[in-house]
């Protein structure tokens, strides 16, 4: 009804410098109520050509400037961000579902972080040289702008993924086209707003909005975008791989994971018990970075099940927006019923499920009876071949198995198509260096999980995607690298 559409949000595409209305919108769902509260453009072909375009006009000048200038531009807009960071916030948690305490300790003040550390990066580059005496030649390398860059990020961390392309990305003087997922794009349309009071000129930063299969289709086929930069699932990757091939354009994909978390006999449970809970529910469990694979060496066992499971009850599920919440909303209907038909696929196997999904009750607000609220759910006496220790769930769930020795588990641990992340307990030294070096993994963490050194590579092995990205991994992705040589 009209009456009820004057209430919604409604976003629009941002190019050239300016908000420009869409012909159709799609809804988009406040995942803890299940109502619609806001309309985002359904754009195609003709605002990614028009985003193209005004990113391309922008490109030689923004690519002229120095890196100071782009520095101080960007340590600028982290800046409006931080100082509108409760509204981010708040935004965020509201479209995604997360809880208000996540999105204000580590989705925003990390957006903010990835415009201040790659202004600082760029800063810091050197190029390499030779010399060859012998034959009177000095050889070095320049670095340029490789043009238009087409970013797309998914509805897990919506502005953290989306500034941890946009950042190095016009950091390094590309001009970009950013397609947020169409379930979360509040605080993407929010950036645009302080682009302009934070120096980018008009044409640098182009968001259109939309869906994956008409938006980013249409960008991916551009033949005016040497380079795509996608988060999100294999299965979309693959398509991006065969759409993008005919133009041979450069890809950095950061796809699923199915991380296994190895917990040794030695391993300190009073550490190891709390940060295996966050590996595994924090976000909903909407990270590719969550452990969803628990193996437990025979000895504790036992003891770790039962501790485990008696401290995932106690997390709390319900309205996001309340501060003593541990898990919010699942972004949407169809993926809460996907998530919960993996619960009763292993249920249907004879896997055992000690506490969540289908045991326990879960009881909401009156305002949130509809939204999309899962409790933590743990399955133990789950076979390894079983789709739930195979396919990424994304959702709060996590398998518990035991295992006896530590040749056994790295193999177990290997056995599945993704390598993004893991996660290693043991207070044994020689033994976390070992395994951590044969585990097909592109972090793995000790002791620890999600502690983050930007300056590192970041990324997957095998179906986790393909490039790093870092502060030098990134900058040589978003350039074009010249080797000079000069005869004196």
């Amino acid at each position: 009804t009209m009456a009820n559409s004057k209430a919604l949000l409604v976003l629009e595409n941002f190019i050239g410098g300016k908000f420009v209305p869409c012909s159709s919108y799609i809804d988009s769902y406040n995942p803890s109520t299940g109502e619609v509260y806001c309309r985002v453009p359904d754009s195609g072909k003709e605002e990614v050509e028009a985003a193209v375009k005004a990113a391309k006009y922008a490109f030689p000048i923004w690519s002229s400037k120095s890196p100071l200038e782009r520095s101080q531009i960007l340590n600028k807009l982290a800046d409006l961000i931080e100082h509108d960071l409760e509204a981010f916030a708040q935004a965020e948690s509201k479209d995604q579902g997360k809880t208000i305490t996540f999105s204000r300790t580590v989705d925003i003040p990390r957006a903010v972080y990835n415009f201040r550390f790659f202004a600082s990066s760029i800063l810091h580059h050197t190029t390499e040289c030779t010399e060859m005496a012998t034959m009177d030649c000095v050889h070095y390398t320049s670095r340029t702008p490789v043009g238009v860059a087409g970013l797309i990020s998914p509805w897990n961390l919506p502005l953290y993924l989306l500034t941890w392309k946009i950042a190095p990305a016009i950091a390094c003087g590309n001009t970009v086209v950013a397609k947020p997922s169409e379930m979360t794009s509040v605080t993407a349309w929010m950036m645009c707003k302080l682009l302009e009071k934070a120096g980018v000129p008009h044409g640098v930063v182009n968001v259109v909005f939309g869906t994956g299969t008409k938006a980013g289709e249409a960008l991916v086929c551009h033949p005016d975008v040497p380079l795509i930069s996608f988060t999100g699932s294999t299965l979309t990757a693959q398509r991006i791989t065969e759409k993008s091939a005919p133009h041979c354009k450069r890809l950095s994909l950061e796809l699923g994971g199915k991380n296994p978390a190895i917990i040794f006999d030695d391993a300190d449970l009073t550490q190891c018990i709390p940060t295996t809970l966050r590996s595994s529910f924090a976000n909903q469990g909407e990270i590719c970075l969550c452990t969803s694979r628990i193996f437990v060496q025979r000895g504790v066992y036992s003891e770790f099940i039962k501790r485990f499971v008696a401290e995932a009850k106690k997390w709390k599920v319900g309205n996001p927006s309340d501060p003593t919440v541990d898990v919010g909303a699942l972004i949407s209907k169809e993926h809460l019923e996907k998530v919960r038909s993996y619960v009763k696929k292993a249920q249907a196997e004879g896997a055992r499920v000690l506490c969540g999904e289908g045991v326990d009750s879960l009881a909401l607000s009156s305002g949130n009876q509809k939204g999309y609220f899962m409790l933590p759910t743990v399955i133990t006496e789950v076979k390894d071949e079983s789709c739930c220790m195979q396919e990424e769930i994304f959702g709060p769930v996590t398998c518990v198995v035991a295992f006896d020795t530590e040749e056994e588990v790295i193999k177990r641990a290997n056995s599945v198509k993704y390598g993004l992340a893991a996660t290693v307990w043991s207070s044994n030294v020689g033994r976390v260096h070992r395994v951590a070096q044969r585990l097909q993994s592109g972090l793995v963490w000790t002791n620890c999980w999600l502690v983050r050194d930007l300056n590192l590579p970041f990324g997957g092995m095998k179906a986790s995607g393909i490039g790093r990205e870092g502060a030098k991994d990134s900058y040589e992705f978003f350039t074009e690298v010249k080797t000079i040589t000069i005869k004196h």
